[in-house]
């Protein structure tokens, strides 16, 4: 791959080539923008083309070559001036060996894999490039770690921060910082890229509107449709769930809610062996979740704007009741709690609680009154 071929985000590309081009190229950047739009496959490239040999230039684009020895390193991924940064590199530091993937990005990491190599020059390239992965995940003391470096770093050095929530990172990191947003994918090459993978038309719409402008997104749902498990199907038994359930059925829903994140993140896993088990138990939940919330959305969304544009235009007939039952208050508030429900699983709350809560919120409304 290649930065040409980077799609729907011209605008952050032309940022980065315009800086290079001008020979201002920031020594610290924060790419900022929702989960799964493309600003690792930017990073990568963007290193990628830094560390070239021989980068390159066609109508004032820059780019790799592909063909050199670091291009050739990078792509098998042995560059030794290429340094990827996340937090389950906790394992390999010097205190945690067989402790449990933390929910932050621990200082120990950004001490052993980032602050101890900056010193170290180049082996290869003229540059070293290091890439923040989950940048919000940084704590406050990973943060004012980071602070010297970001400060004064060597004149070979390049870091950049991908981070999903810009309000997560201190005044003090984002000063020293160029932040570079990278906005959502479009629908329409979301759907082209899931109907190239094999999903169906149906499904591959519907995904794409789920998933709001993240391509990553959608594309591991799909990838968990292709590997068997049906997600969809799962999806479709959850919104008829929700409009015949009762408030004594709380315990039990909750339970299926469960096993069905469970399903999930087995089969997750084996997509995404890079990923640790724990994340992917919080994906899995958060992604039945991020459901329940795409129909209370398409419920206060057809009583305010009388629209029909849903994100479950498959259930129509669903979400026309659920709206007739529901008011956009009280849609609104049910989202929120929703979203609150989002929070207790990235802070690790027990799973089962989680759910039960949840529902028994739900059930508090006329909307799951039959």
């Amino acid at each position: 791959m290649s930065l040409k071929e980077i799609f729907c985000q011209d605008r952050a590309i032309s940022i980065l080539q315009r800086a290079f081009a001008a020979g201002k190229s920031a020594h610290a950047y924060i790419f900022a923008g929702p989960e799964g739009v493309g600003k690792f496959k930017t990073a990568c490239e963007w290193a990628k083309m830094l560390l070239c040999k021989s980068p390159v230039t066609e109508d004032r684009f820059a780019d790799s070559c592909g063909s050199c020895q670091s291009c050739r390193l990078f792509e098998a991924g042995s560059h030794p001036d290429f340094n990827p940064v996340y937090k389950e590199l906790r394992e390999f530091t010097q205190d945690g060996k067989g402790k449990e993937p933390p929910v932050e990005l621990p200082i120990d990491v950004i001490r052993e894999f980032l602050i101890a190599k900056v010193p170290t020059k180049p082996t290869l390239s003229w540059m070293k490039v290091f890439i923040v992965i989950e940048a919000e995940k940084l704590n406050a003391a990973s943060q004012n770690c980071l602070l010297k470096v970001l400060e004064e770093p060597p004149e070979y050095c390049c870091l950049i921060l991908l981070c999903t929530r810009l309000e997560r990172l201190l005044p003090t990191t984002k000063s020293r910082c160029q932040t570079i947003r990278f906005g959502p994918i479009a629908e329409e090459r979301i759907i082209e890229r899931l109907k190239e993978m094999g999903i169906k038309e149906i499904q591959s719409q519907y995904w794409a509107r789920l998933a709001r402008g993240s391509l990553g997104t959608a594309c591991q749902w799909a990838q968990l449709e292709l590997a068997g498990l049906n997600l969809y199907e799962t999806k479709k038994q959850l919104l008829t769930r929700l409009l015949t359930y009762r408030h004594t059925d709380a315990l039990k829903f909750a339970e299926w809610l469960l096993d069905e994140s469970g399903k999930i993140a087995a089969t997750w896993v084996n997509l995404d062996e890079s990923t640790s088990k724990t994340d992917i138990n919080r994906r899995s939940q958060k992604t039945l979740v991020q459901i329940i919330i795409s129909a209370l959305y398409d419920a206060m969304k057809l009583n305010i704007e009388g629209t029909k544009r849903i994100i479950n235009f498959d259930q129509e007939e669903q979400i026309v009741n659920l709206a007739s039952r529901f008011g956009p208050e009280q849609s609104a508030g049910k989202i929120a709690d929703c979203y609150r429900t989002v929070r207790q699983i990235e802070s690790s709350v027990n799973e089962k609680l989680i759910f039960e809560q949840l529902l028994l919120s739900l059930a508090v409304s006329d909307i799951m009154r039959v």
